[in-house]
Parts: C-alpha cells; structure tokens; sequence
C-alpha cells in the first residue's frame, strides 16, 4: 500500500509558501502534491526531479503541459509504453503501459530546484512509492538530481558506487536495473545536451531489458 502525501502537505515551509502564492496567483490551476501516473503494478518506473511551475503543477500530472512531456510521451507512445495520444491535458485520455511516473520532489519547488532539505523530507514517499512496486524491474532517472535520490530512497551507499552518466546501466543489488538519462528538459535538448536519438537509446535499452509483457 502506498499513501502519496496529501494535497495540503506541510512537510517544506519554503514549498508550502510558493504554493500559496501560486494559488492566490492561478486558483485554477493544481498547485498541490501532484500524483504520480501509471499502475503500481508496472514493471518500469521513470523517476523525473520535480513538477514544473506551468507543466504538472499547473495540470496535475507528471510531465503534462510543457516541453518535457512533449519529448518523454512521445518517447513512450513510439516504444509501446503508452497508449493514446499525448494533448498535454490530464483528461487526454493517455494511459501508460507497463510504466509508472513519479518525482523525487511532488511540489513544484522555486526555479526547479529543491534543496536538500526537501529532498529530504520526500524521500519517505520516494522509497514508499518503490517498495509498493511487486513487478518492478527498470528504474529510469532522468537527470543527476533523480538519479542521486533513488539511490538514497533504495537505501544504496555509497552513491557514488554508482556514477551518473547518459545512458549508463546500472545492476542494481535486488537485480534491478538503474537506466541513467539527461533530463528531456528544453534547456537540454537546445543546447544539444540531449538529442531525441540519445533519449530513445536509453528506452531501446530499457525495453530490451523488459522484454515482452
């Protein structure tokens, strides 16, 4: 059983007065925790760092209203781990397969950035979330900051044993496997940071290791 945290979660001051302000700024917008999407039955889950402001904080759902999602969906829907069509709205009618998303951080923190501290206070829900997975076999981490809390949520020292780098596979101890990718962020694609070519690498890998469901 996995409890995520509830809508007026009062764990980060700092988190809770953005979300305030964000609420008396956009009252209709999500401007709460935001859920993760997929079943806990799924045997890959892609870790992400936190909602963005105009994206998942603003429509409830991981990577869903802005250029993230337009890369990760797509990169989904072409690898048969989603079914539909990805409209960047929540009611689109998109359903994964297979495959669970979640944030290291649910609140959307200021300028992207969580501190330590926050990270911290997540982690229970991070390491919950995991533990309450019976099919889990494929972990992606998008970006450092992800990839560094799943290896504390998973209880894995030292972190650095595991180094993060694009592409990279890492053996887990329990057998599962750790798939590192650079965040689908706009900042990393148009730099060139990150290519589609590089980003749907790491999902052939992925579901090479799969398999069929």
């Amino acid at each position: 059983m996995f409890d995520p945290p509830p809508h007026d979660c009062d764990h980060c001051p700092r988190l809770v007065a953005f979300r305030r302000r964000q609420r008396a700024a956009f009252a209709d917008w999500h401007n709460a925790p935001v859920p993760s999407f997929g079943p806990l039955a799924a045997r890959l889950v892609i870790i992400g760092l936190a909602p963005g402001l105009r994206g998942a904080n603003r429509t409830g759902r991981p990577f869903t209203g802005d250029y993230a999602g337009d890369l990760l969906y797509a990169t989904l829907l072409q690898f048969d781990l989603a079914d539909g069509t990805y409209r960047a709205d929540p009611h689109d009618g998109l359903a994964l397969r297979d495959t669970r998303i979640a944030n290291a951080v649910r609140c959307v923190p200021p300028e992207n950035k969580p501190t330590p501290a926050e990270f911290a206070a997540c982690r229970p829900f991070l390491r919950a979330e995991l533990a309450a997975m019976p099919n889990l076999r494929v972990i992606v981490a998008l970006g450092k900051g992800a990839h560094d809390q799943i290896l504390r949520a998973l209880q894995l020292k030292p972190v650095a044993a595991f180094p993060f780098a694009h592409g990279r596979l890492h053996e887990l101890p329990d057998g599962k496997l750790l798939a590192d990718s650079y965040h689908c962020s706009r900042y990393n694609t148009n730099t060139g940071r990150l290519t589609e070519a590089m980003f749907h690498d790491v999902f052939r890998a992925v579901t090479r290791r799969l398999g069929p469901s």
